[in-house]
């Protein structure tokens, strides 16, 4: 390589970077308050759930630095690959020699001391491996239902295998993503409709063909209805934000967490977030998320009109996600959306949440480094045929 085609600067978005050292920050002291109580009624170690969290961020750093260097042409090159191996995960987990269950849900894959939930690098794989399909088929995708039709089975399948484990949050957030990425990748608008139509009707078909789910649903109309039992979680939660006001009644203080809210340090820790820091500090954490988003999307429309459509795509589906996520966890602490078991990206206690979501920023990085750090070349070699 010649010097004028070498990267004069590492070029990192400082924008991304502070809002994600933000988020970190947060989600370290969080996690922290909300697992002491019952971290030390579990295992008699108050900080047992922390240690395990500061743990993930390390790995998570590593795997954020290995994704910021590695090349995004060779994710691209390896979109097979990936499939495979998300899939693969996605079926691995439900073997039951295999899959680890909790609370009815088998969702972990247990290797070692370490365990994996498949749906976390499941997602990205697959996110991959759609970005790429739209640039090697955007002929297809754009011409026809079928160009839409093809990858959207293959989401359907990776759907059908989460809501297996069961784990319909991440089958949720796996299906807008995909369809936001091949709308943007060139999908019709027609087809898009269609399809966001179908998808939707489905969804409410499955929702309303469980009965857990159903209970759920009405739990959700009205959770003062029954808040010892089925309005438990929620009740608890609205509580705790109802206690939190403007500047939340102290760090370490909240009482919700003592053993009334389940799931504290998890699901539900955006609660406990509130109470604790108020108004104030969810709103800080808020507007720290829509940066991540902003960014990502922004990143990915610069990459699509500098002729770099496979990191452009990349970069708004990693925005997607990481939204989706959010607001999802967000909207179900707060009562807006009906419980799911999703975490609260770089906030939640959550190993494989915690180091996916860091590789995923790091490509961002990576991506923000190709586009601005080095001097751009309209054309990428083997991106189109």
């Amino acid at each position: 390589m010649s010097a004028a085609m070498k990267p004069r600067t590492l070029a990192f978005d400082p924008a991304l970077i502070c809002a994600l050292v933000g988020l970190v920050i947060f989600g370290v002291i969080m996690v922290g308050s909300a697992s002491i109580s019952i971290a030390d009624r579990q295992t008699g170690e108050p900080l047992f759930y922390l240690v395990r969290h500061i743990g993930a961020l390390v790995f998570g750093a590593v795997g954020l630095a290995l994704a910021a260097s590695l090349p995004t042409e060779l994710w691209y090159r390896l979109n097979r690959l990936l499939l495979m191996v998300g899939l693969g995960l996605l079926v691995v987990v439900l073997i039951p020699t295999l899959g680890h269950t909790v609370n009815g849900a088998t969702r972990w894959l247990l290797i070692g001391p370490i365990t994996v939930q498949a749906s976390e690098p499941a997602r990205l794989c697959l996110l991959l491996y759609l970005s790429s399909y739209a640039v090697r088929r955007s002929h297809d995708l754009s011409a026809s239902l079928n160009g839409l039709l093809k990858p959207l089975l293959i989401v359907a399948c990776a759907g059908a295998l989460l809501l297996a484990e069961p784990d319909f949050g991440a089958a949720v957030v796996l299906g807008a993503t995909s369809l936001g990425v091949l709308f943007v990748g060139g999908a019709r608008v027609r087809d898009f409709l269609l399809a966001t139509a179908a998808g939707g009707a489905l969804l409410a078909m499955l929702a309303l063909s469980s009965e857990y789910r159903v209970a759920r649903l009405m739990v959700f109309r009205d959770p003062w209805a029954d808040p010892f039992a089925g309005g438990f979680q929620l009740t608890q939660s609205l509580i705790a934000i109802g206690r939190g006001d403007l500047g939340g009644v102290g760090l370490g203080e909240s009482v919700q967490k003592l053993f009334y809210l389940p799931e504290a340090h998890t699901d539900f820790v955006f609660a406990v977030l509130v109470e604790e820091l108020g108004f104030v500090g969810a709103t800080i954490v808020i507007a720290l998320f829509a940066i991540v988003v902003y960014r990502a999307i922004t990143l990915g429309r610069e990459a699509l009109q500098s002729g770099m459509p496979f990191q452009g795509l990349v970069a708004i589906g990693i925005g997607l996600m990481l939204g989706f996520e959010a607001f999802i966890n967000i909207g179900v602490n707060t009562g807006l959306l009906p419980t799911k078991g999703l975490p609260l990206p770089l906030i939640s206690y959550g190993r494989s949440s915690m180091v996916t979501t860091l590789i995923a920023l790091g490509m961002l990085l990576r991506i923000h480094h190709e586009l601005h750090g080095s001097q751009k070349r309209l054309v990428q070699r083997g991106y189109v045929r």
